[in-house]
């Protein structure tokens, strides 16, 4: 069977109370996570759903993830998206392929989340649909792992 991993960054933890305006107040990220399983079981994938706040624990689940032959991920780096060169170098060094996810779009937002140290690495991002941006990568990657 397939692998995929979805990452989320920190603050994602507080979806459904924080800043509903950019993140939506109808999901927490456990109902994400249990609707993304759900789908992935029905196309024989085994989706595995984790969340830190820490960017040396994201490092490590990457690196773990290259150790279980994980076959994709989808990653929400959240605000490490414009900071993280150590995510990026764990992405690149595993060389495991992925989608950038972001609930909000931050092209629309504060200039300072205008840059992305993933975008030019990632197989696609997807942003601006709230919690369908998580369902939205899913898809995605269920094509690209039928592709293979």
């Amino acid at each position: 069977m397939k692998r995929v991993l979805v990452l989320s960054g920190p603050n994602l933890n507080l979806l459904g109370i924080r800043e509903p305006q950019h993140y939506g107040n109808s999901h927490t990220l456990d109902d994400i996570h249990q609707a993304l399983c759900h789908k992935a079981e029905q196309h024989q994938v085994i989706l595995d759903a984790k969340q830190s706040q820490s960017e040396s624990r994201l490092i490590e689940l990457i690196h773990e993830a290259y150790h279980d032959k994980t076959d994709f991920i989808i990653i929400n780096p959240a605000a490490y998206t414009h900071t993280s060169i150590a995510l990026r170098d764990a992405l690149l060094a595993t060389q495991i392929p992925f989608i950038e996810v972001h609930l909000s779009n931050p092209l629309s937002r504060e200039s300072f989340r205008h840059t992305s140290y993933f975008s030019d690495i990632a197989v696609g991002t997807i942003s601006g649909f709230g919690a369908n941006s998580y369902f939205l990568a899913l898809d995605a990657t269920l094509n690209q792992l039928n592709a293979k």
